[in-house]
């Protein structure tokens, strides 16, 4: 996203991948394009105040619709498909979805609330309440990274298969070390690493973390209605998703402590089975079959929010972070502020997704 930014500005622009793009950390995403944050905004707004929460959200909420704008215009395909958003109750308390709400009202954000009754009766989900948000979209996220790609490079970016080991920003241009004694000179470096994080690169607010997702067998006639992305209203939620070819989507069971490749592996049976019992509780009608389960690690911050921005003490070095649930929304978010940044704006975002900041709750 950022090399397609930055190449629509007629930037050159050179791409060093040590994977084959795409093959990476991508193939693991379930793709859930959502624009509300996993902090939710009332627990924002007591953490950083409402103005700077509501800010916040609204700019998600206008790069999640920026993404289907941008994949419409250059005709991406990537089976992208619009779709409303079902925030549930976690437990029998409609409470925090309440509170929620409420917060949601006063910052003017397309949400709308739904009781017991009415979740059961458009649904068939039989929860205390839910949030219904529209705005959100789902995809295949290989098609929409692969598409992306080739659109800056018809524009002239170059793809360099190569592994970054080393950045010196300390003079006017940029020197990016590579593993084979190489090097690259550039005016500015974005890192968009994701949670393989440069050691030039100290945030406080980020946390590493595992997630398993379970696949179905296709089954399209035993989907709910209208096929809404659902999340859970609490911390370490759950979320289901239909796909293109009629299958469910359910993952979650995230773990912050079984972040190593074997650890995972180990691990991953019981939270298959897991995922299966809270799929069924959740859409009784869904067929039983596992077609495909996988797990990967990704990266967290405290606060919910990306890291955006300059890197501190790195001149010319900026970072591109999404992290959380949100993180092809706020690539998105983090291509728009850097491709301005580098052309002269600014924005108070840039403070709020700062890499620096202090996350004190």
């Amino acid at each position: 996203m950022v090399a397609e930014r930055l190449s629509r500005q007629g930037r050159q622009v050179v791409i060093i991948d040590r994977e084959v793009p795409s093959l990476g950390s991508t193939v693991a995403s379930t793709a859930m394009l959502l624009w509300e944050i996993d902090r939710p905004l009332f627990q924002l707004t007591e953490l950083y105040g409402f103005e700077k929460a509501v800010r916040c959200y609204h700019a998600s909420h206008q790069a999640a619709r920026g993404l289907r704008a941008l994949v419409a215009q250059y005709g991406v395909a990537c089976h992208m498909r619009p779709r409303l958003s079902l925030y549930l109750a976690a437990d029998d308390s409609p409470n925090l979805i309440q509170d929620e709400y409420s917060v949601r009202s006063r910052a003017d954000l397309p949400s709308l609330l739904l009781g017991h009754a009415e979740l059961l009766q458009r649904f068939a989900i039989a929860r205390a309440g839910a949030i219904l948000s529209r705005d959100a979209a789902d995809a295949d996220p290989v098609l929409l990274t692969r598409g992306l790609l080739d659109l800056s490079l018809k524009r002239g970016a170059r793809l360099l298969k190569a592994n970054a080991v080393a950045y010196d920003g300390t003079a006017s241009s940029v020197t990016v070390g590579l593993e084979d004694g190489f090097s690259i000179e550039a005016r500015h470096v974005v890192l968009a690493t994701g949670y393989v994080m440069p050691d030039i690169v100290r945030p406080t607010a980020q946390q590493p973390a595992s997630s398993w997702a379970i696949a179905t067998a296709p089954q399209a006639d035993n989907l709910w209605p209208g096929q809404a992305l659902i999340w859970e209203a609490t911390q370490n939620y759950h979320y289901a998703r239909t796909t293109f070819d009629g299958r469910i989507i359910f993952g979650g069971e995230d773990d912050h402590g079984l972040i190593q490749p074997d650890a995972r592996d180990a691990a991953t049976p019981t939270k298959v089975r897991v995922l299966k019992e809270r799929l069924t509780a959740l859409w009784p009608r869904t067929s039983s079959h596992v077609a495909f389960a996988w797990s990967g690690a990704f990266d967290t911050t405290r606060d919910g929010l990306p890291l955006i921005g300059a890197v501190p003490g790195s001149k010319n070095i900026f970072a591109a972070f999404g992290y959380g649930g949100n993180g092809i929304t706020f690539s998105l978010l983090a291509a728009e502020l850097i491709g301005s940044l580098l052309s002269g704006g600014s924005s108070p975002l840039l403070d709020d997704f700062a890499i620096d900041r202090d996350v004190s709750g």
